[in-house]
């Protein structure tokens, strides 16, 4: 899975499909297979703002082009799980799942978030009890300083 999630696209294959992308969108005349290519590009990006893009064109061809939506999905989970947004691609990794149950690949990528899930709760954890053992240090030597 992290082969997945740390593949990036060439500048090369990016500049090729940002091409095709704004030549059809100055022809009024985008396909949804351009759009597609390009979003994937996108959220393979190491750009944040590159992935988010890609994530808004891929959300927008779920609703026009209902017939993609696997794949569409699919992306959307990758695109969010790179973004380090979880939750948001757990609902897209159920979504999927919901379509295609038994995609090891899919099943593969929801141990990976939920690992991830795990790990920030309990960094969390750990950043929270850190803190409170640094305000109970200084409240204890303010204590023990305003008793002299």
């Amino acid at each position: 899975m992290d082969e997945i999630l740390n593949e990036t696209v060439t500048d090369s294959d990016l500049k090729k499909f940002e091409k095709n992308y704004n030549r059809e969108k100055s022809e009024g005349n985008i396909t949804f297979g351009t759009q597609f290519e390009y979003a994937w590009c996108l959220v393979r990006s190491n750009y944040s703002s590159d992935m988010k893009s890609g994530i808004t064109l891929l959300e927008d061809l779920c609703i026009r082009h209902p017939d993609g939506k696997r794949d569409y999905i699919y992306y959307l989970a990758i695109g969010y799980t790179r973004l380090k947004q979880y939750s948001t691609a757990q609902k897209y990794v159920n979504a999927f799942l919901e379509i295609e149950p038994n995609n090891q690949q899919v099943i593969g990528l929801e141990e990976h978030i939920k690992k991830q899930i795990d790990r920030d709760m309990i960094k969390g954890a750990a950043y929270g009890a850190g803190a409170a053992l640094v305000v109970g240090g200084i409240l204890s030597i303010a204590f023990g300083l305003s008793k002299k």
